[in-house]
Parts: structure tokens; sequence; C-alpha cells
């Protein structure tokens, strides 16, 4: 067969005028050879002949979707010079939209030779990896109209497509654990009860697991080892299961569709930070063989050697236009193509590290500012890498960009532990502005968080003071030690009465402080139900009832205490203020003792400080809707009581006649809203390690 001239755009497997276009990048080939497969495993090759700026592309008349096909680079295998071609090792297109089969280890799928890594492995590896698909990218949207939600109006729910339907008994079998599970009104359903605008999911591109783990017979459940930035992970697609190679693009693409007809944003934890090849002993399945020094950061004084800056053993190379165009593609792709709504960047600094250091006018950081379709998109930085003395890069990343707060976790987890930090938990209630309110940023900024996928559940932080991953088969070395964790005063499961219900208030208390807080607030899937992973901080590799959610274990009051805390915070824009309060001269934020007086500095500087009341005024300077409507709300006291013991607070003056009745106790949940009445000098208990919320009744009825 031979290839007729093609374009060298766009870059990948299109599928036009009753053939297909195939093209790929690099500029260190000196030759490339598309090779087509039938189901038999009969391989045809053939020579692309046209190049145009590094581009080799090719027209197949006849070619259509459900073609499975690869690539065999020709060029120098020296990997003293950072070349790494070797045509027998069969690779994916790094523009793959879909891909067939899976990877398995040996040396087969080694580029160099066990015996000496400076030579080629004469090993095919054809029979041991993946196939690349050529798709249909024709779907008829129902989505005319997409969520497009206010990052002020956003309740980010993180959560894994196969861990959250996989058990769930009112998904029928063949859907659990697939794109279409999560499409299921059943799962959607979930959703909308609980009121999150939002679904982030953990990565669905198309990953490979790391041999070591599939030694151990584990495999990597997170999906953080990506080799296909275009491809939905195929073992998540029930359509996939049933036989129908490329189905996951259709079926992921009714997933986004069902969960927009709910008004749900979909948004995808992405990882461009390395990809599953590894380093220099690792396996040769794409990019390594395309163009290795293009798509992988060398060591400038062994270029045999990569730079790791993600704990993973590689790092891309986002200083090349071929991997910055890659990641700029795949970025619109799935905007434009998939219909997602936006990306969280798993360890996003990396990706900032032309030369090393992290750079805000990196061009990776350019060229998403200038971008018409990705500029718009939801932007969400993990603000930090591996191993670099700027590795922890919170507040540093440019004015588009939300950040994971990693200090807003930390220091709300100590203050609900009686830890003495009561200034910088006032600090990460109203927004962190000192991390975000320096640039003209917003408190949206701030992506709050107490507990995603990587540390303890909710449950397990109130349960374990120590993590424990012996599943993982790594001694339990493995996962953070330092979890500003407390078990309540027993390791684990227990029955006494007194310590479930010391849990049980920490956990309502965590969670009223994460969604009352000014910023993005992020819940981990599950916590709303009390999910357990059995003191396992690092779940990473368990792909079982670990991590699964167990809908028979359901904790149904906190369950309706989650509901409740997300319909209060959508019914009241004064907790979801887009501007920083200073708390100055205005009354629009005030802080007070429990005794009612005004926070002075020396209260501030008390470490035995464990108590405070919050003022938010709802009608001073209110934020406008998009019509200019002033976006009126009640007053409210939020008090706030980290203390080992019931504490009795004054309700302090600040509107003549202002009375209030309670909203929210999370000593007590089942009180009713709107109950008791106070005044000025009168005085509220508020329980242990709780907090209490008070309503201003009417605004005229306050003046």
């Amino acid at each position: 067969m031979e290839a007729l001239p093609g374009t060298a755009f766009p870059l990948g497997a299109t599928p036009r005028n009753g053939g297909t276009n195939f093209a790929i990048m690099s500029e260190v080939a000196t030759g490339v050879v598309l090779c087509l497969f039938e189901a038999s495993g009969r391989e045809t090759r053939v020579t692309l002949q046209d190049r145009d700026a590094g581009v080799w592309h090719g027209f197949l008349p006849g070619v259509g979707p459900g073609q499975m096909y690869g690539y065999r680079v020709q060029g120098a295998f020296d990997p003293s010079r950072g070349m790494r071609c070797n045509p027998n090792k069969l690779l994916l297109d790094p523009y793959a939209k879909a891909t067939s089969g899976s990877v398995t280890f040996g040396p087969e799928v080694l580029g160099h030779a066990q015996d000496d890594p400076d030579q080629p492995s004469p090993l095919d590896s054809a029979s041991h990896t993946m196939r690349s698909l050529v798709v249909d990218p024709s779907f008829a949207w129902h989505d005319v109209r997409r969520p497009n939600r206010a990052y002020a109006d956003t309740v980010v729910y993180e959560v894994h497509v196969k861990g959250f339907t996989m058990a769930h008994p009112d998904i029928p079998p063949e859907l659990r654990g697939t794109y279409a599970g999560l499409a299921h009104p059943a799962a959607v359903s979930h959703l909308v009860d609980l009121g999150v605008t939002a679904v982030e999911l953990l990565p669905v591109h198309q990953n490979v697991p790391e041999s070591f783990l599939v030694d151990r017979g584990l495999t990597n459940y997170w999906g953080y080892n990506t080799i296909a930035f275009f491809a939905p992970h195929a073992a998540y697609s029930a359509a996939v299961r049933a036989g129908q190679a490329g189905g996951q693009v259709a079926e992921f693409k009714s997933m986004v569709d069902a969960l927009h007809a709910a008004d749900i944003e979909v948004l995808l934890d992405v990882v461009f930070n390395h990809t599953a090849e590894a380093d220099e002993s690792g396996p040769t399945l794409c990019h390594r063989g395309v163009d290795n020094p293009a798509y992988y950061r060398l060591e400038p004084n062994d270029l045999r050697r990569y730079i790791d800056t993600t704990g993973t053993r590689n790092s891309l190379n986002s200083m090349d236009p071929i991997t910055l165009r890659l990641i700029m593609d795949s970025l619109r792709y799935w905007l434009i193509d998939m219909h997602v709504d936006g990306f969280r960047f798993d360890l996003a600094p990396t990706l900032a590290r032309e030369a090393g250091a992290f750079e805000r006018s990196s061009a990776f950081f350019d060229l998403i500012s200038q971008d018409p379709v990705v500029s718009q998109a939801k932007l969400i930085a993990e603000p930090w890498d591996v191993g670099q003395p700027d590795s922890y890069a919170l507040g540093k990343f440019p004015p588009l960009w939300c950040e994971w707060n990693g200090k807003y976790r930390d220091t709300v987890r100590d203050f609900w532990r009686s830890h003495p930090c009561l200034g910088d938990f006032a600090t990460r209630f109203a927004g962190s502005a000192d991390l975000y309110g320096h640039d003209g940023r917003r408190p949206t900024a701030s992506v709050n968080l107490i507990t995603v996928h990587d540390g303890f559940t909710l449950a397990d932080l109130v349960a374990y003071d120590a993590k424990h991953n012996e599943a993982n088969g790594e001694n339990n070395t493995d996962g953070a030690n330092d979890n500003r964790s407390w078990n309540c005063g027993v390791e684990g499961p227990t029955t006494d009465p007194d310590i479930l219900a010391l849990r049980r208030r920490q956990q309502r208390a965590l969670l009223a402080t994460l969604l009352l807080s000014f910023g993005v607030p992020l819940l981990l899937g599950g916590d709303e139900l009390g999910r357990t992973q059995g003191g396992n901080n690092n779940a990473y590799c368990q792909d079982n009832p670990i991590s699964w959610f167990d809908w028979s274990a359901v904790d149904a009051e906190l369950l309706t205490v989650t509901r409740r805390l997300i319909a209060f915070r959508r019914a009241h824009p004064v907790f979801r203020r887009q501007r920083f309060l200073t708390g100055g001269d205005s009354v629009e934020l005030g802080w007070f003792t429990p005794s009612g007086a005004a926070m002075t500095l020396d209260d501030w500087a008390d470490a035995e400080a464990r108590c405070v009341t919050i003022y938010l005024d709802g009608r001073d300077s209110p934020d406008r809707a998009a019509d200019g409507t002033p976006l009126l709300d009640d007053d409210f006291l939020v008090l706030v009581n980290s203390w080992w013991q019931a504490l009795d607070f004054v309700v302090p003056t600040t509107r003549p006649g202002q009375r209030w009745r309670v909203e929210l106790d999370t000593f007590d949940p089942a009180s009713s809203a709107g109950t008791g009445e106070l005044q000025a000098g009168q005085a509220r208990s508020v329980g242990p390690r709780s907090l209490v919320v008070l309503r201003a009744t009417s605004w005229a009825d306050s003046r």
C-alpha cells in the first residue's frame, strides 16, 4: 500500500474524503512507517514519504474509523545524544484519539538492549503493546447551552469514574465502573441532590500502570501515568467491554452530555508533567521513540538520563515547541470536541520549568493566556511538584489561574484538632488574601480543600493518627507522614459511643468550615457518605473495595448535613464573595472575641486563642449579578469554637436592634433552622469543637 500526499495539519489520524489523513511530528526521524493492523494481528507497513516542517504525513484512501494503527520511527539510537529511535518498537500516535489493547511488560517493550543500554533492542514490540485507533468524530450533542458557572458559584466534587459507580446497587452491573455508569440517572441524581456544580474526574487520559505495580498484582488505579493525552481511558468504557473498539469516545461524550443536562460541569485532572515511559530504563511506547529530546527534559551533562521533578522518573519538556503544541492541542480538543469545561493540572509547576526554575512568565503560561479557547476554561493548578527549591509555588500562579490551597488544608486540619493557629484560620476562612490579594486575584483563586484523593478521606482523618498502607506492598513506607490528623482517642474502628460522636462532630465542623469559607470549595467524593479507606492515605494502587464507594454503608446523617451546607452556601451570596473584605473601617467583615468585643492585635497573638466570632454584612457593598443587580443577603455571625469544651459566645453589637436566629449548629445538626432569638449582649453556648451560624432577622427589622 502506498500513501498519497497528505497534509501536515491536523496532527493525528483524521478521517475525510473517503480515507484518513495521518500526520505525526518528529524532528529527529529519518523516516516514518505507518503500520496498519487487522484484527488477526496482521501488519501492513506504509512509508510516509512527505514531510513538512518536521511533520510526516500521508493520506490513505479507504481507511476509516475503527482502523488500528501505530508507527515505527527510523533514526538514530544514540542515548549519549538523547536519541532513542528504534523501528523495532511499535509506537502509539501521540495524537491518538483512542487506543486498543494493553501493554505486556518485558524486554520486548524496551527500546534498548538488555545487555547494553547504549544499543537498540532487536526485539519487536508489536505483540506487547497498544494500538492507536482511527476515530469517528461525529456525535449528536444535546448540550446546546453548557453550564459555564462562575467560580464563586462553583462547588467541585473530586471523583474517580470507576470508584464512584463500581459498587452502586442501582446501576446495572455492565455499566458499573464506566463513563456510562457515571452518566446513569442513579449516579447523576446523587450529584444533583448533593448540590455540587462540577465533577473533577481523576485522570481519564489513557494510562499504563507501572511495571513494578503489575509485578505486585496491583495497578495504577488513580491513573496518574498517562500515555495518550487525547484518548479516553478504554478500561472505563462499557462499550469497549462489550467489544466495541473505539466506543470509549462516544461513551465519554454521552457522559458529558448527561452531566451537562443536569447543569453539572466536567473538569479533568490532567497529567502533562510526565508520561508512563518512566526513565531510561522504562518502556518505549510512544513519545520516547518518536522524538525523545523534544518530549522529555534530559540531564544536560548526561543526555542518557531524565530530569525528574515529578517523582515518576521523567518530566515532559515544556520548553520544546513540539511538547507545548501537544499540550495546547490536547486542551483544545477536550474543550471543543469532548465538551469538558476545565482542567486541574497535576504537579503544575513542572509545566513552567523552562530552564529549571518555576517561571511565572513561561511559554506555557503565555500560551494559555493568549489562547481564545483554553483561556476561557476553568484552570486549576496543583501548585507544587517534587524535589526543587521552588517546588511549593502556592500563590505564585498568574491571575488567570485558581490553585489548590495547601495552606488552607493544613490550617483547617490543625485548627479543628485544637492547635494554636487562630490568625491563620481567619485568613484562610476569608479567602487567603495573603496568597492571592496582591495582584488583582479574587478569593476564588483559592480552591479550598480539606481532603482529596491523595491522603486520608474525611472519615479517616478523624479516625487515624498514622497511615496504614500495608496493602500497597511497600512496608507502609509510602504516603505522607504529616497528615495533621487526629484519631479522637482510638486508632481506627471503635464501638465507643463517645469517640464515635466526637468523630462525627469533627467531620461536621470540617465540612461546615469548607463550605462557609470564601473561595471555591472542593469536596472529596465519598466524604459526604462517610467513606473510609481503612487508614490508607495513598490508595493509588488499590482498584478494589478499599477505594470504591461502599453504597451499603452510607452515613445518612452526614449526607444530610452535607446537602444542607451546600444548599446554604448556594442560598447566601455573602459566603461566596468575589472580592476580599478588609474588615477595617467597613462593616463588611468583623472579628470578635467570644465576649463580644472586637478582636485586638493582642487577641490575635494569643497562643491560647481557639475561638472567634465572624461577622458578615450581607448588604454593605455587595457583589453584583451579571445584570448589575446587587446580590443582597442577610447578615450572619459565625461562632467558631475549637476548644474541647463548650463555651458561651456573647452576641456582639453590630447594627442597632438587630436580632439573630440559629441557622446551623454542627454540634447539634438536628436543630431546626430559625430557632431561638438572640440580641446583642445575650449569650449562645457553642459546643466543643463546633461552630454555630446565626442569621439576622430581616434588614427592615434590624434597622
